[in-house]
């Protein structure tokens, strides 16, 4: 089908999901990623909803907000918003009884996708090949699967790109590709371990020299911005971006590392 008209009658604002992700081309092919780890995600929602984990529900539920907002699903995003600071403040009563509503909207975006890429069934739930070719390697970790694969997509022809979606995924890369790694563009906000959990790591085993780091987060907490950095990281990335304040912001991660 991809006719954009048909999502925007429907409620999605594809121009501002265009406006981040550069071109229609990459535009459909994060809606593809989305639809392929819909599954996975609704899962670990309701399992988290229903043992009443509001700690990782609250994470879990963060990168739906944010995958839904870098996409245009407004109502989604909204949505999740609301049950993110429900699930802060602990508040099970809240989550549980609008629960069905964010699965209702949620499936209802899931099935515009899926017509408007012309999709049957449930799609894949497979995650980015991680291939062990002989490029060197940019490491992304992010618990949101747009971002992942929004990076993926603009430096897959020039870099292994290695995707961890929490703090431990990274540090098991780490230990076993160090040697192949010559960025690490890391999120705060995960789920097991989180991202000052892992720079403490970078820093007790002195691994900033090796492998330079630098932060895409949505955070603009000051608090969380000057915490950053007391580590010796190179720069930090606010979300929303774009295509070319990416590809700068990586250049420069990887040219602090050359010159270390």
């Amino acid at each position: 089908m991809n006719d954009t008209n048909f999502l925007v009658q429907n409620g999605v604002d594809v121009a501002h999901g265009i406006e981040l992700l550069g071109d229609i081309t990459m535009y459909n092919s994060i809606l593809q990623e989305f639809l392929n780890g819909y599954q996975e995600r609704m899962q670990k929602l309701d399992q988290y909803m229903k043992s009443g984990d509001m700690y990782n529900y609250a994470i879990e539920v963060h990168a739906l907000k944010s995958d839904s907002k870098y996409l245009g699903f407004t109502q989604l995003a909204d949505l999740a918003y609301q049950h993110e600071m429900a699930s802060k403040a602990n508040d099970f009563s809240k989550v549980s009884s609008e629960y069905t509503a964010l699965v209702t909207e949620a499936n209802r975006i899931i099935q515009l996708v899926r017509t408007y890429l012309g999709v049957n069934g449930q799609g894949s739930t497979g995650s980015l090949e991680q291939g062990m070719g002989a490029k060197k390697a940019i490491l992304v970790a992010d618990d949101s699967n747009i971002i992942r694969s929004f990076i993926h997509d603009i430096f897959k022809d020039q870099y292994e790109v290695l995707l961890a979606n929490d703090g431990k995924e990274v540090l098991d890369l780490v230990k076993n590709r160090s040697n192949d790694i010559v960025a690490l563009l890391l999120d705060l906000n995960m789920p097991n371990l989180d991202g000052f959990q892992v720079l403490e790591y970078f820093q007790y085993y002195d691994l900033f020299k090796k492998i330079p780091v630098s932060i895409i987060s949505g955070s603009d907490d000051k608090e969380t911005i000057d915490r950053a950095f007391t580590y010796p990281i190179v720069d930090m990335l606010n979300k929303p971006f774009d295509r070319e304040s990416v590809q700068a912001f990586v250049e420069k991660t990887i040219g602090i590392g050359v010159m270390n």
